[in-house]
């Protein structure tokens, strides 16, 4: 029931520090009405509001997870870190390969499919982000194509 409580104050300030940190987006005069700032002060409302539940009605029981789902949790994040440091230097297909391969082999430990799903996202991720929402990828390091 602490832990339910601590673990709720911990997200309640880091969604006000999202909050706070999205108020400091710097829009020009050319922006939609709503602006840049709405989609990320939205989600730390969110967040906020999910926290003060916690806070204030705790789980009795909560029940924590095995050592292997944090083993796991563990090696998702530093995937994850590895791939946002990943994504400059080496463009957008082979960071993205690499760690949707390695996630879906978390969710599914078969290499074989793991790989091709690995390959399946990272193409066709690529393809909807460039094309279909015309945003400007990098998709290979620079001299590759």
């Amino acid at each position: 029931m602490a832990s339910d409580r601590i673990f709720g104050l911990v997200t309640l300030f880091v969604a006000l520090g999202y909050i706070a940190s999205a108020t400091q987006i710097q829009t020009s005069f050319l922006t939609d009405p709503v602006g840049p700032k709405a989609f990320p002060m939205l989600i730390g409302a969110v967040a906020a509001l999910c926290s003060l539940v916690m806070i204030v009605k705790p789980d009795p029981d909560p029940d924590w997870p095995m050592l292997r789902t944090w083993g796991a949790l563990a090696i998702a994040v530093i995937v994850l870190i590895i791939y946002a440091y990943a994504l400059k230097p080496l463009g957008f297909v082979i960071p993205t390969v690499f760690a949707a391969g390695i996630l879906s082999y978390q969710i599914s430990p078969r290499m074989v499919p793991a790989a091709l799903s690995g390959v399946g996202l990272s193409i066709g991720l690529f393809l909807l982000f460039k094309y279909a929402l015309g945003l400007s990828l990098v998709g290979f390091p620079k001299g590759w194509f």
